[in-house]
Parts: structure tokens; sequence; C-alpha cells
């Protein structure tokens, strides 16, 4: 019975030495046709090798399973060499793994700071004492003369009513608390901040007054550069920025003057700081300055409404925002972004610098924040 998976023939002892006498036998005296026994034995032997190369155990499916006499060059075939390959790219992957290993712990043995800062919050002390003036959403006022400014209403303070302009006192009295109120409602109001209509302050305008409420309302309706609200109102995209807090620093002054008879007008003039932010943690300060005049007037005199107040005459100027208020909104303009829009082409100005008049004219810029 053959025997199978040695590779070896299966033709017994007996018959290997019987073919072995034959062909020495022959092989001694001149050449002679092989014995048919001789004949039959090569045939076996050659069907059996084809057989086997036919037939034979395959590695990785790749071809018959090397021999013990197979020459060198056959024990290398297709599927050791790309099982080779294979283990090469793994090795380079390793080699190039434990390189950038050693890369890191150099770094690492070199700067440990980095590390360490990054672990211990040092690194943003380290950026916050680069720019010891930026604004932070820790401290929003950071290096900002606002940072010693009274904060909200409380720093909208109305001084004390005397009788002016025909105007008794309580009338006068009653003019500067709305027009404080105003202020309040106008720069001040989470909801108007967020670009929501500012219907407390519109509430407090005499609708007689010829024009300016038509103007105000068209305003809101369809903001564009010529008539926008934010010449009145204090306003941001909801969708762009927020609220770094909740405080508003806030400096100024109001006074009371006589105007044409049985007028009396409230002058104000009011820096608002905002500390505006995008939720990726950098914060920019918007600094808007108002100028706003309020005519008191008696009923008796002229045809208005008991308790509202009229707009005489208002200015602003804001920094450190884009110089288009496109769709009624003020749009902080962060340093470490590229600018967008309009570039501002005026003078460096000092955007806390209370001592001269508004510009309302132009886009200057801001020589801080």
């Amino acid at each position: 019975m053959d025997r199978q998976g040695d590779g070896r023939s299966e033709i017994s002892d007996e018959e290997w030495a019987r073919f072995s006498e034959e062909v020495a036998r022959e092989g001694a005296g001149a050449p002679k046709e092989p014995s048919a026994r001789a004949r039959m034995v090569t045939a076996r032997l050659r069907r059996e090798e084809e057989e086997r190369t036919r037939t034979g155990r395959r590695r990785f499916g790749r071809g018959p399973k090397p021999g013990a006499g197979d020459p060198p060059g056959w024990r290398a075939g297709p599927a050791w060499q790309e099982m080779e390959g294979r283990g090469r790219g793994k090795r380079r992957l390793k080699a190039a793994a434990a390189i950038a290993v050693i890369a890191g712990l150099a770094l690492v043995a070199l700067r440990p700071e980095l590390v360490i800062d990054r672990l211990t919050g040092k690194a943003e002390a380290r950026r916050e004492a680069a720019h010891p003036d930026r604004p932070t959403l820790k401290d929003p006022f950071r290096g900002s003369p606002a940072a010693r400014w009274a904060e909200g209403a409380a720093a909208i303070e109305v001084p004390a009513a005397t009788a002016v302009g025909g105007l008794g006192e309580a009338q006068v009295a009653q003019g500067l608390a709305k027009a404080k109120q105003f202020l309040v409602a106008s720069n001040l109001d989470p909801a108007v901040l967020r670009g929501e209509r500012p219907r407390a302050a519109l509430e407090l305008l005499d609708p007689r007054q010829p024009e300016v409420p038509q103007r105000v309302e068209r305003s809101l309706a369809q903001p564009g550069t010529e008539n926008s609200p934010v010449t009145l109102f204090t306003r941001f995209d909801p969708a762009e920025v927020r609220p770094a807090g909740d405080v508003v620093k806030v400096n100024g002054s109001m006074r009371v003057e006589a105007g044409e008879p049985g007028e009396a007008l409230v002058v104000t003039d009011y820096t608002f700081v905002h500390p505006m932010t995008k939720g990726d943690g950098s914060v920019q300060r918007t600094i808007v300055r108002r100028q706003v005049t309020f005519a008191l007037l008696d009923p008796a005199r002229w045809d208005t409404t008991e308790g509202r107040l009229q707009l005489r005459k208002y200015d602003s100027e804001w920094s450190n925002v884009q110089c288009e208020a496109t769709g009624g909104f003020l749009h902080p303009d962060f340093p470490q972004e590229p600018p967008s829009g309009t570039k501002a082409s005026g003078e460096l100005t000092d955007p806390y610098d209370r001592t001269g008049p508004v510009h309302s004219e132009g886009c200057r810029t801001a020589s801080r924040s």
C-alpha cells in the first residue's frame, strides 16, 4: 500500500533491489534495450512523480510543499517572500512608532515644562502673561480702564432735580428718571443685547414727535447702513456672539440745562463696555459711547405726550467691531481672526478717551481693547 505524505517512492525494497541488479547487469556491457520490467518500473516512477507534482500538499495556497531535496531557491517561494514582505512592513511601522516615542521622550526630557504647563494650566497663564491687556473669560476687563468703573444701571447716576426752563422740580425729576430708564433699556437690557425689540425703551418715547418715532421703527424693521438701530440701541447677533459674563461697565455723566421756553434738556454722555465671546474662549470688548439729548416739554406750551421723552439729538461711536453694522447688529472684531468687511482707515483713537466729542463719522482704529 502506498504511503502518503513523506515524499518518497512507494516501491518495496525488494523491487528496488531487483531493479538495481538488472540495471547493473545491463550497464556492464553494450547498451541494450531495457527489459520489460525495467520499462514498467521506470514508467511507474514517472507516473508517481507526476502524481506527486499534481496532487502534492500546498502551503498557504501558493504551490507544492518544498521537499528535502529541493534546490534552495524553491524554499523561498512566493508565499515565503510575501510573508517576509509583510514582516518587513510591520517592522518598519514598529520602528517608526518607536522613533516617535523616543523623540517625544527626548522632547519631554529637554522641555518638561511643556507637559507640566499643560497639566497644571500654566500654559494658559503664560499666554495671559504675554498679553497682559487681553480680556479672558475669567477676567473680561483685565488691562482695561473699565476695570475701575462702576457696573450696570447703578453707574448711571441721576443728578438732583431743580426747576429748569419753566418746568417744575417734580417734572424735571420725572424726566431724569425716564432718561436713565431709556439708557438702561437700550444698552443694558439682556434681551436688547441679543437683538430683540427694545420694547421698554420705545415706550418711553413720545409718539407725537414728528418723524423720529417712524425713523426708529424703520431702522428696526429694515436695518441698513444709513439707518441702523445700533445708532440708538446696543444689539449683537446671538448667532455670532454672546456676553462674556453678566457685567457691563459704564462710565459717564448726566446733566439738565434749559432749552426753549417750556423745555428742559437732559444731556447724557455714557460709555458702555461689553465683553463678548464666541464660545471658544476668546473675548473681545466692544466699547460703545453714546451722547443722547432728551427734551422734557411742558404740555401747556408744546404738542407732546405728558410723561414721555423726545429725542433732540443722538450720536454714537463704537470700537473693536467691524465697520459695517450689517443686519442691525454690532459685530465684534476678534483680534485672532482675519478682518472682514471694510478695513478701518481712520486715525488711531483711544476708545476710553471721553474728553473729546463723539466721532460718529468714519471707521476709526481703536488703540486698545
